[in-house]
């Protein structure tokens, strides 16, 4: 073989294996930071993982919320109607988390079938659902207030009032 040649292939060589292994590596790196969703009944079914982060999300159980001593740890149920999950979390809960609340967390499944939450995310207005926790419960079929599940909303209208000629007359000002 000629020695030009040679010195050819082995830098093809080289790029090709540096291209691979830099894609291994970003493909392994995106996959370790995923985070699924499930709902409580798929959490039940044994379909999340037991060692991985992951997302469950659905309304907190009325009722559920036990606020230990320390004031930051919360345990509390989490339901899509269908399934019930126990959840633990320690930290500052959003203001608007409260009982029957829709709500998403994050965290760590334990052998023991307790959700590990680092992380919970409420609702933010009464008129929004996160699409995760409306999918789910459109899933089980059922609502915990009667509502059917094709009235739950997906996402919140938007504020379009851009003037006051959207606002009720009582609320707007005299010019």
């Amino acid at each position: 073989m000629n020695p030009k040649r040679k010195k050819r292939l082995i830098m093809v060589t080289i790029l090709v294996t540096g291209i691979f292994s830099a894609t291994a590596l970003g493909l392994y790196a995106f996959n370790q930071n995923l985070l699924y969703f499930y709902s409580p009944t798929q959490v039940l079914a044994g379909e999340a993982p037991v060692d991985r982060a992951f997302r469950v999300g659905g309304l907190v159980v009325a009722g559920s919320v036990n606020r230990q001593n320390d004031g930051l740890t919360v345990s509390f149920n989490l339901t899509d109607t269908d399934g019930v999950v126990p959840v633990t979390y320690t930290g500052i809960l959003p203001d608007l988390f409260r009982e029957g609340q829709g709500i998403v967390a994050m965290g760590r499944l334990e052998n023991d079938g307790l959700f590990r939450a680092e992380e919970v995310l409420a609702k933010h207005d009464e008129n929004y659902m996160p699409p995760e926790v409306a999918d789910a419960l459109k899933t089980a079929g059922k609502r915990t207030d009667g509502a059917h599940p094709e009235n739950i909303p997906i996402n919140a209208p938007a504020n379009t009032a851009k003037s006051g000629m959207d606002m009720p007359d009582t609320l707007k000002a005299d010019n």
